[in-house]
């Protein structure tokens, strides 16, 4: 949507009708609710709104359509207010935008973005803003976040059973997520998040917007890899051949990929890939990914992974775990949840083959099953200044809901005994604020680079 003054909800255009007179700013702060003693959310992705959204001005041709489109909805519209930001303003939004620096892993809580408007004219713009502001946020954080306790599944078992965890780690979740979401900006943003913490991918559009909007020349990487309509192609009877062609095209390049389910799995393991085909994978240079698309999503990958011990052999490592012979491995990437990659590094660790034997992929999981309540995001009213320039506390109480509590007044964020930890801004005194200054008045004021989020992630 190019009108952002369209990029909100319906009811937000009567709000500049609703404040209390004299009112001339009022500041708002997003976190995510809830009270948990670990850090477990983590910030990220606001800067792909803030250049992508904000850095566009508003012109007078979106008033005029706006005005239409608002007034045939139903809804009142704030044509002074908007023409006085196009005029005045150039049609940059005039508002002050304070965050925490992106990749920041946060206890519930903490306030991750403080917004204010910057003109007493537009004290009504904080509100307007939310649905985008709220929505750029909550999402790649939250897609963030899961990715983030993935690692904590798998980074454990490497540590445990791999002699280099570090250079495994960053392609042990590959993300197949692009045609699960709802839309490519989407797909984008949680593609993008998913790259704070691997670097596998095949959703293109998170690589866009790494490159884009943090400066990533390549934050992801990808192998050429097979799907079930060219290899079916071939015919029941030339399942060899599709193969055959798979190693002669692609293994001189390094890692591909075979999906192998296309008939029988077992019979293409054992027989085509571990007799027909054994000694062309390893002298190809090349390392085979088997995907094993179909069956248990536990069960059938660790099946796999014992017949190409069977058939390649193995070496042991030197903390003792079986390790496959290099050219090979295999790629799960059907239906996989948090609990199934436990499960299947559990099982594996049992059976003494080493977590490195095998990657992940996951999509629909990745980037589309969250939620905004997934964190409990929420963006809240803290303070509005009256027009002689004092501040008055703002928030909500529900007595029927204290969860929904929200915080009063204009907040910091500073360094406690168990992390950051939010106070009011009048209670700062010297310490530092974690919430700088990233955004005014159209102007990016931190320009985030993707490896500084890594490393912080």
């Amino acid at each position: 949507m190019s009108n952002l003054i369209l990029n909100t909800d319906s009811y937000k255009f009567s709000h500049f009708l609703q404040y209390p007179p004299g009112t001339s700013a009022i500041s708002a702060y997003i976190e995510s609710r809830g009270q948990y003693e670990q850090p477990d959310v983590q910030f990220f992705g606001l800067q792909m709104f803030l250049k992508d959204y904000l850095g566009r001005p508003v012109s007078r041709a979106d008033v005029e359509e706006a005005e239409a489109i608002v007034h045939a909805h139903g809804q009142p519209f704030n044509r002074e207010g908007w023409m006085h930001i196009v005029d005045r303003h150039g049609g940059y939004l005039p508002l002050a935008i304070e965050a925490l620096a992106e990749g920041s892993l946060v206890r519930r809580g903490v306030p991750m973005v403080q917004v204010v408007n910057t003109d007493p004219a537009a004290f009504w713009l904080v509100s307007h803003i939310e649905t985008a502001l709220l929505r750029a946020v909550w999402y790649p954080s939250s897609v963030a976040s899961n990715v983030r306790k993935v690692k904590r599944i798998l980074q454990p078992m490497l540590e445990k059973t791999c002699d280099d965890p570090a250079a495994v780690l960053p392609l042990m979740l590959h993300d197949f997520g692009a045609r699960g979401v709802g839309a490519l900006e989407q797909a984008g943003l949680g593609g993008a998040a998913h790259l704070i913490h691997f670097r596998a991918t095949d959703t293109m559009a998170g690589v866009l917007n790494a490159r884009r909007c943090y400066g990533a020349s390549m934050a992801g990487i990808s192998m050429p890899a097979s799907e079930h309509s060219a290899m079916t192609a071939w015919g029941v009877d030339r399942e060899v051949d599709a193969y055959r062609n798979m190693i002669e095209r692609f293994a001189g390049s390094g890692d591909f990929a075979v999906v192998s389910d296309s008939f029988d799995i077992d019979h293409a393991v054992s027989d085509v890939w571990g007799r027909t085909l054994r000694d062309e994978v390893r002298a190809s240079g090349g390392r085979l990914f088997i995907r094993p698309d179909s069956g248990d999503p536990i069960e059938t990958p660790v099946h796999v992974i014992k017949q190409l011990d069977y058939r390649f052999g193995s070496t042991l490592n030197g903390k003792g775990y079986k390790v496959l012979d290099k050219s090979v491995r295999v790629l799960q990437g059907d239906g996989v949840s948090n609990a199934d990659v436990s499960q299947i590094l559990g099982r594996l660790e049992a059976f003494g083959f080493s977590a490195e034997n095998i990657r992940f992929g996951m999509g629909s999981s990745l980037l589309q099953k969250v939620n905004r309540d997934t964190y409990s995001f929420a963006m809240k009213t803290n303070a509005r200044q009256d027009d002689q320039g004092h501040w008055h506390d703002v928030f909500k109480r529900p007595a029927t809901m204290n969860v929904k509590a929200s915080k009063a007044g204009r907040q910091a964020v500073v360094e406690g005994p168990s992390g950051l930890e939010a106070v009011r801004l009048d209670e700062l005194k010297a310490r530092y604020n974690h919430l700088q200054p990233v955004w005014r008045d159209g102007a990016l004021l931190k320009d985030w680079n993707f490896e500084e989020i890594r490393a912080r992630a």
